[in-house]
């Protein structure tokens, strides 16, 4: 093998993504998926992959040193991609204490299992680290967040990211480790956890279920299709320059409501529902506290420099995705029960 490189969250809604990809392009290159298997973690997203030779998935949490250091001696990884984060604000509202330590005790362990393999020999060797854009904070009416934007972060969950963030950098600095990140704007598309709106919503119309939208649903945010955003990644693993960091947008902002409406006239095309139908299921509700009002990715660094940009534009990649959920309710019904989760126990007794 070429390569062998370690992406964590691979069983995640973007892992998943980018370990298909990844292990499909590159036969040439071994794979490692690792996950702890949360409750976001679904293995069924990668079952075509299983039988593969350049894949290979391993159980582990992040969080836990000794675990990470046997894994990286095991493998002796030339890369990492690091995707693996919880990532729900509301979640991280709930209980900070879970994001404060995968999103930052986990990356520094993974740091420190790189820098300790890595020591004698930088060459060839890359540590990608995946953020969000939610670190730059919330924008006014106008702007763009750029790779220079301040950090800002307002939730548990961004704070967190900072963090993680910043001792990547410290790493790099203090180290010489090799590095590259990325932050993204809101990702959709197939396999997302129905705890994000887009899913959360589509199985709510087609049950019949209320739509619950936050505060006046004037919140803006910038749209990428998961699909464009793991061949932002790849290119950014290839081609990008070491220490950089590199936006990745959708190009895309659409308010909240706006979005939730042409999803709506969506569904009732999909579902052959009257139109509005799916529409008198909106529901205003108390808004979360720390709510961020704009994000807004500039990629055109990415774009000049390494030719990346997303192919979809979102009522079609909408469209796409709506497909994509109807076409496998099952998944869906086993995400929701927690069906789900069986599956790794059958599959790896």
């Amino acid at each position: 093998m070429s390569k062998i490189i370690l992406i964590t969250g691979g069983a995640g809604f973007i892992g998943s993504h980018v370990v298909r990809l990844f292990v499909n392009k590159y036969p040439n290159y071994k794979i490692v998926n690792l996950d702890k298997l949360t409750y976001a973690g679904n293995l069924e997203n990668l079952r075509d992959l299983e039988s593969l030779n350049n894949y290979v998935f391993e159980k582990g949490d992040i969080v836990d040193k000794e675990y990470i250091n046997r894994l990286f001696k095991k493998y002796k990884f030339d890369g990492v991609i690091h995707l693996a984060a919880e990532s729900h604000v509301d979640r991280s509202i709930t209980n900070p204490m879970d994001f404060i330590m995968t999103n930052v005790v986990g990356t520094v362990n993974l740091l420190n299992a790189a820098k300790e393999l890595w020591k004698d020999n930088y060459n060839n060797k890359l540590f990608y680290h995946v953020s969000t854009d939610e670190v730059y904070g919330s924008l006014g009416e106008k702007g763009l967040f750029l790779e220079s934007t301040p950090y800002d972060p307002q939730s548990p969950y961004s704070s967190s990211k900072a963090s993680s963030d910043h001792f990547v950098r410290a790493y790099g600095n203090t180290y010489n480790l090799p590095f590259v990140i990325s932050n993204c704007s809101n990702n959709y598309g197939p396999n997302q956890f129905p705890e994000k709106l887009l899913p959360l919503f589509i199985n709510n119309i087609r049950q019949g279920k209320k739509l619950p939208v936050y505060g006046d649903g004037n919140f803006t945010r910038d749209w990428l299709f998961v699909k464009d955003h793991a061949k932002a990644i790849d290119k950014i693993y290839h081609y990008g320059k070491e220490g950089e960091t590199y936006n990745i947008g959708g190009f895309n902002e659409w308010k909240n409501i706006d979005l939730i409406k042409v999803l709506c006239k969506q569904m009732d095309i999909a579902l052959n529902k009257d139109q509005g139908s799916s529409q008198s299921l909106i529901t205003y509700v108390k808004d979360r506290p720390g709510h961020d009002k704009r994000y807004a990715i500039d990629a055109n660094k990415l774009k000049k420099e390494l030719g990346w940009e997303p192919t979809l534009q979102f009522e079609e990649g909408l469209a796409k995705t709506i497909s994509w959920y109807l076409e496998n309710q099952e998944w869906m019904d086993n995400v929701t029960s927690g069906e789900y989760q069986n599956y790794y126990k059958e599959q790896y007794k």
